[in-house]
């Protein structure tokens, strides 16, 4: 069975998002009118940017898992102009984060520890493993020649 590292991110993160949007994670009424943080000039151009966002906050946790909502404002963060002078880091929105983790939570795909932060549930776990498993197996057929390496 494929984990999670052994699959392109943007591929796994683009397939999770199509599976949580058929999923009950609805979206809050302000994601078309919100930026992502303080670095960000602009809301995010793609309507579906909600489902991406929890599906990469999902695919975070479970490598680097337990994290906190600080981290993942941090990782989602960027760089904020200053006059002429360099970029200064700007955290990314918490509201945005923590949205993404309860509904993740509600779902039953992330658990709290308590001081610690949030870990993947064997729920989540089974789900990646299982879709970063599917992608695995597209690849080589589209691909025989292709050597996998476990």
């Amino acid at each position: 069975m494929a984990k999670v590292h052994d699959v392109l991110p943007d591929v796994l993160i683009s397939r999770l998002a199509d599976i949580l949007k058929n999923e009950d994670i609805p979206a809050p009424s302000w994601t078309p009118f919100v930026k992502t943080g303080a670095h960000a000039d602009k809301p995010p151009q793609n309507r579906e940017w909600w489902y991406f966002r929890c599906a990469s906050i999902m695919r975070k946790i479970y490598i680097n898992g337990p994290i906190g909502i600080n981290y993942l404002r941090n990782v989602y963060g960027g760089g904020r102009p200053s006059g002429y002078g360099a970029a200064h880091h700007k955290d990314a929105s918490g509201a945005i984060i923590r949205n993404a983790i309860q509904g993740l939570e509600k779902l039953g795909y992330i658990e709290k520890v308590e001081k610690k932060g949030r870990i993947i549930s064997k729920q989540g776990m089974q789900k990646l493993d299982r879709l970063a498993t599917e992608i695995l197996k597209e690849l080589i057929a589209e691909n025989p020649k292709l050597k996998i390496y476990s």
